[in-house]
Parts: C-alpha cells; structure tokens; sequence
C-alpha cells in the first residue's frame, strides 16, 4: 500500500511515539508538524528544525488544516480539539497505522489486559533465537515507527488499547488478545469500551490464537480464520494446555504431547505457564520450530518488574509485580503464586494500594481469601480497597512501601511469599511504576 505523499500531516502529543511518528513521516518526504499541550514536550529536541511545532495548547487550526492526524497514544480521542478535526471528515491515526501503511512485512500482533510484555518479549526471544530477523517494540520499548530503520522480515508489537483505538486493518500474520480484565475504564467508559478497543486487533487478521480460559480474549472472526486456543487444562488435540501427573507435576502440552515440565521454566506461577503456552501457540503460526522454542522457554528469566524474583530470606521469597497496575494483573501474580505454593502450607503476604483507576476491587475478595495470609494496604486509594476486600484476610496500612515491606517480614515464615503487586497506579507515591519496584528491590535486599 503506497503512501500518498501531499497534504500536511500533524502529529498530535509528542513523547516517545510521537518523536517517532514526526521523523519517520518528515524522512518520507511528507510536510508535518506538531502540537501538544504542554509548553516543553518531552522530545521537542529530537525533531528536525524545518518542522513546525506549536507548543502550549492543542493549536485548532493547525489540526483543522491537516489532512491527517497522527495521534500520540497518551492523547484521548475526545479531546475537543481533536473531535472538532474528526467532525470536519479529517482521519485520525495512530502510528501503527502509519506503520501498517508503510511496511508489507507479516506482524505478530499482541495485547491484553495483563502479561503482553511478557508475551512481546519472550516470543520475540523465540523468534530472533530460531534465526528470522525480527524487530520487537510498540507499546513495548522501541516506537512501532523506529523498527522500520532495522529492515526485519518480521514485526513483533505489544499494543495497548490507546493504540488500537485509533488503528484500523492491521492486517496481522497472527493476533491474540491474551486476557481482559477491568482496566483503563477512565479513558474507555466501560468494559464494552474496552473490549472493542482491544478487538480492533483482529481486524483482517490471518491467524488467531487465543485464552480459552478467558471468553473475553475470543474473536468474531470469520469461520474460514485459523484459530488456536492455550489454557490451564488439558487440550484438546493440536491446541495447547497443561497436562498433570500423579506426582503433581505440571506439562506444557500440545494436545496430548508433553512438552516441557513446568519445572525447567526459570519463569514460575501458572500466569507464568499460561505466557508460555500463548508464545508456542504463536510461535506455531509463523513457522518456529518446536524444539527451538522450547530451548528459549528454557533459558528465558522473564521481565523487570512483572512477577520478578527478588531473593529468599529465612525461607520467605520475595517477588516485584510493581507492574501489576490493574486487578487482572494482581489476581494472576496473586493466584499464581499462591497455588505454586499451597501444597507446602505456603501463604500470601502482598502489597495493595495506589491511583485504583476507578477499579472495582471486590474482584480481589476471593483470591484474598485462598492465598493471602495479610494485605498490607498503601496509598490513596488504601481506604477504598480496605472497605472492599474486608474480611477476607488480616489487613493492616502503610504509610510508606518500607514501612509496608517490614510488616511482611514480620508476619510471615518459611515456605510463604511476599509480593508487591498493588492492582493501582503509583503515580500517587513514585514516578511510576518502575521507581515503586526499584525501591521495593532495595528494600527487601536492606532486610536482614
């Protein structure tokens, strides 16, 4: 599909893809510029000189005199400005879009609610590690835009809602919603909102993989599509699951083959199993030999901040799910962990609390009640989730995460878990997540 070069494009909101989106579009020849409401947008350095930016405000005019608008996904669709282009018949876009336009190259295209960083990353492990030349990014890492420059014979994109909103007829080589759980309801309104805005993924989509043990995470999509499921139960033949022993001992299975113990996987929690499960399911779509990825799932320690273990201390292990910023997330990190460990009369201490999005954390009630042995509640949104999962475990507050750290410590024995995964954003205490996890690492390592 060739670019039309002519009328001006306007990037709305800079940062990161926004920075991309201005040096890709201006290096094809095209005219662009750039708006965004903050007086020194992150980035406004890293733009060519001859493009034209107005900083400060949404500038109306400049969005009402594009031909298309190129919007950064930080940035709501609803804006007024924004909306007063779209009424005018002018597209908006995001760069996926841009990037789907400018590239023939398959996509393997990935979202959900939770565990597409995980996902993104380790099947692009498999991918570069069995010999294709891949680019992995989007939402994830590098901007989709920037992957061009590396020529790959195969694009690998985490995609978040906000990107697919404004995305139409990826196209993708194969596609997977991997779960949906409450999240993001401020921008999207409500779940429906939601899932169609993650749904968009499928658009003209040449193979499906997808959760069945999430109804949510399964497309329309037309009967003639090939559609492969991976779930925590045992498959049926030629989709992926989980096979158990007498022993207790979990496979990854491929209908009624074994594939892997669940042991041999440095990545552990049955969220954990399910990741993995998803990238052989996608693997098998574009063509990666079995025993390749089977040797990658081997060796892969998973990712900063998500269900990340920290160190064992008197027995107790300790783990950073910093990213664990929804209830979907919390619950696989909770119910993973918890599970692994129950059999040893093992329990839960975790760390609650944050910005809570407008979540409604009565869903955390039960595996509270299965797994945790204490929550430590934190944040501004503390209060909230206290009156919510009341009665289902001891809860306590923190004023700080040290302080809630110390309480875990002191509460727990051989053979239980700590783990910091909130469920909320951390915008009301930290940076963002990273810095939460960072101080988090530092402060388990500072226990003696």
């Amino acid at each position: 599909m060739l670019i039309q070069r002519g009328g001006l494009k306007v990037v709305a909101g800079l940062g990161i893809s926004g920075v991309a989106a201005v040096n890709f579009l201006h290096h094809q020849g095209y005219r662009v510029a750039v708006t965004d409401s903050r007086p020194t947008p992150p980035g406004h350095d890293q733009i060519p000189a001859e493009v034209e930016t107005r900083f400060g405000q949404f500038d109306q005019d400049l969005l009402l005199s594009a031909e298309e608008i190129v919007i950064s996904p930080g940035l709501d669709p609803k804006l007024p400005e924004i909306q007063a282009a779209m009424a005018q018949g002018i597209p908006v876009v995001s760069e996926i879009q841009i990037l789907r336009r400018a590239t023939d190259k398959p996509i393997v295209a990935i979202t959900g609610s939770n565990a597409k960083s995980t996902v993104t990353t380790l099947i692009g492990l498999m991918a570069e590690q069995a010999g294709k030349k891949v680019a992995v990014g989007g939402n994830l890492g590098r901007p989709a835009l920037d992957l061009i420059k590396d020529d790959p014979e195969l694009y690998i994109l985490e995609l978040s809602s906000f990107q697919l909103e404004t995305t139409s007829n990826l196209n993708a080589e194969v596609a997977v919603v991997l779960n949906m759980s409450e999240d993001h309801l401020d921008r999207h309104g409500d779940m429906l909102g939601y899932h169609t805005a993650k749904h968009r993924i499928f658009q003209g989509v040449k193979k499906v993989v997808f959760n069945r043990d999430d109804a949510l995470s399964r497309p329309l999509v037309p009967d003639q599509t090939p559609m492969q499921s991976f779930g925590l139960n045992a498959p049926d033949l030629n989709q992926y699951g989980l096979l158990k022993d007498d022993d207790g001992s979990m496979w990854l299975a491929r209908g009624r083959e074994r594939l892997l113990k669940s042991t041999e996987m440095y990545i552990q929690g049955t969220h954990n199993i399910a990741n993995a499960l998803a990238c052989l399911a996608l693997g098998e779509a574009i063509g990666l030999s079995m025993h390749s990825m089977l040797e990658t799932l081997k060796t892969f320690k998973g990712l900063e901040h998500r269900c990340e273990f920290v160190k064992e201390l008197h027995g107790v292990r300790y783990y950073n799910d910093s990213k664990g910023t929804n209830i979907g997330a919390t619950l696989a990190a909770l119910d993973g962990l918890g599970a692994a460990i129950q059999a040893q009369g093992g329990k839960v201490a975790i760390i609650l609390g944050g910005q809570g999005k407008g979540q409604d954390f009565t869903a955390l009630r039960q595996s509270l009640q299965q797994y945790a042995k204490l929550a430590v509640l934190i944040g501004e949104d503390a209060t909230k989730i206290e009156t919510a999962v009341a009665g289902t475990t001891q809860l306590l507050t923190a004023d700080t995460l040290q302080q809630a750290v110390e309480i875990c410590q002191q509460h727990t024995q051989a053979h239980d878990v700590v783990l910091l995964s909130p469920a909320c954003a951390s915008f009301d205490m930290f940076s963002g997540y990273p810095e939460r996890g960072h101080k988090f690492v530092a402060y388990v390592n500072a226990l003696v």
